[in-house]
């Protein structure tokens, strides 16, 4: 597959990833546009190809596990992983009955001291997710080598202080509530994917 920006862009919207209207994402940023990696990832062999792609910019890193964040990273993590012959884990929010939505390790997984660690996620919009990731990874005593998503919609603006690589970079507009057209046009709001409800 070329991995060309054309191609992988007809390829999220011929497998219905790339959405148009009024979405609010994880971030509370609002969009006209939204990726929904989900439906690309559903197909193994796609998921697989992708994988493989990102792999490729991170071949000389001497990775030694894939760090994901749950519930959008973990298929994604997971191919890159297989793509360069590593284990992979997947992070998580703790239960609300926990009084606490902190992004953490949980499943008996865990990070040797020293491991170096790939962070990989579907969509980067702020870096937020990724950067709670990177934290853990850090107090576990990894060392982060490298950050690498399928799209990057902050345009290069999210700086992790790694080597960050992503298949597609995608200038899609975002705003705040205040500050959001879309609002004031009226348009009904989506929230596919975000922490309060997950498009399926």
């Amino acid at each position: 597959m070329d991995n060309s920006s054309a191609e992988l862009t007809g390829i999220l919207k011929k497998t219905g990833a790339f959405l148009e209207g009024h979405f609010e994402l994880s971030s509370g940023l609002h969009s006209a546009a939204y990726v929904q990696c989900a439906q690309v990832l559903q197909y193994p062999e796609l998921a697989e190809k992708l994988g493989r792609l990102l792999a490729e910019r991170f071949g000389d890193k001497g990775i030694e596990v894939v760090v994901s964040p749950a519930l959008g990273g973990v298929v994604i993590g997971h191919e890159v992983a297989r793509a360069l012959g590593t284990r992979t884990v997947f992070t998580e929010r703790e239960s609300p009955r926990n009084g606490s939505r902190e992004m953490t390790l949980r499943r008996g997984f865990r990070i040797n001291m020293g491991e170096k660690v790939l962070v990989v996620e579907d969509v980067i919009t702020t870096g937020g997710s990724t950067k709670e990731v990177m934290n853990i990874v850090r107090k576990a005593g990894g060392d982060i080598v490298g950050v690498g998503s399928v799209i990057d919609r902050s345009l290069g603006k999210a700086d992790f202080g790694v080597c960050t690589n992503t298949l597609l970079s995608l200038d899609i507009g975002t705003y705040d509530l205040v500050n959001c057209p879309l609002c004031r046009q009226g348009i009904p709001l989506v929230k596919p994917g975000s922490r309060k409800s997950v498009m399926l």
